[in-house]
């Protein structure tokens, strides 16, 4: 793909065949089919997310320097208007249609913002008491989050904005990408070498199947039961969930170096993930004393896998 700028989230609309890529300062758009490029929406300073509202016809991104909220037509990709999160650094975005809000994770204002998508208004603010990860829904009207700095999850609703609780999610240690089966109600929160799975109903830990390190996307397909996992190492853990409470490690699926985010689409039941070719890390100095590989400007890539 090449282009300029970083990326963190993926984001695919399974209707549109579209891929959503956050580039750092602006939002990248590929169509799923051909592998294109098919628009691009700028001046999303520090861009995470993306999240979609189809009932409404609207998309919304995450602009965590800006501390805004770009909302803009899927359509025509033109922005449509901006709005102010009520925290700094909104990382993580997802539309809840039970509520028809948006909700923005502030990574750094450790709380979450609520906003009316039929109004685009600011309508309230949760208070996390941590640093917010990826969130899920259940589609009754109920938010996890990872709390990254906690090891823990917390559930609030989505219509009262009332914390409900928050739960420790050990043995994981800085949970950070999170996918639910909504039909079980079990969540599946990303941890360094583990898939920490989370009843929702009981509130405990049931399972630790193991992945690689350093994960910071995942995904599940209620179709085929699949857990999947992809981590910096560069490869993908799939998981089975054989019942709600035993889970199978599948195996692993080589990717490349860096490709640790991804999305699922659960038409395809194909996996998008994305990297670029990196630079050696450079010496250590006081100032970094653990450096890390530095991606190369133009190499960026969208890798997909599917079912052979």
């Amino acid at each position: 793909m090449g282009g300029e700028g970083g990326w963190d989230y993926v984001r695919v609309d399974p209707d549109a065949q579209r891929i959503y890529l956050s580039r750092g300062t602006h939002m990248m758009v590929v169509d799923e089919a051909s592998g294109k490029v098919v628009g691009d929406l700028p001046n999303t300073k520090g861009i995470h997310g993306v999240a979609l509202a189809p009932d409404l016809g609207k998309g919304y991104t995450s602009n965590g320097q800006a501390n805004t909220v770009t909302v803009f037509d899927p359509k025509t990709l033109k922005p449509i208007s901006e709005i102010k999160t009520t925290g700094d650094d909104p990382d993580s975005i997802i539309y809840d249609p039970v509520t028809k809000r948006i909700f923005t994770f502030n990574g750094r204002g450790n709380n979450a913002t609520a906003i009316d998508a039929t109004t685009d208004k600011v309508v309230g603010t949760v208070n996390l008491n941590g640093k917010p990860e990826e969130p899920a829904l259940d589609g009754r009207g109920n938010m996890y989050v990872n709390l990254e700095d906690k090891s823990s999850i917390l559930e609030f609703d989505t219509k009262t904005l009332a914390v409900k609780g928050t739960w420790p999610l050990a043995p994981c240690d800085g949970p950070s990408a999170l996918a639910m089966d909504t039909k079980t109600h079990r969540l599946f929160a990303a941890c360094d070498k583990m898939i920490t799975v989370f009843n929702a109903d009981t509130n405990k830990v049931v399972a630790t199947p193991a992945i690689g390190g350093d994960p910071d996307g995942n995904g599940f397909d209620p179709a085929t039961g699949l857990i999947f996992a992809t981590v910096r190492e560069g490869f993908v853990s799939v998981i089975h969930e054989d019942t709600p409470d035993k889970y199978t490690v599948v195996g692993n699926v080589q990717t490349q170096f860096g490709a640790r985010t991804m999305a699922l689409d659960p038409k395809t039941h194909h996996v998008f993930t994305v990297t670029a070719d990196y630079k050696p890390a450079g010496a250590p100095t006081p100032d970094n004393p653990r450096p890390r590989p530095q991606p190369i400007a133009n190499s960026f890539v969208i890798l997909e896998l599917g079912p052979q």
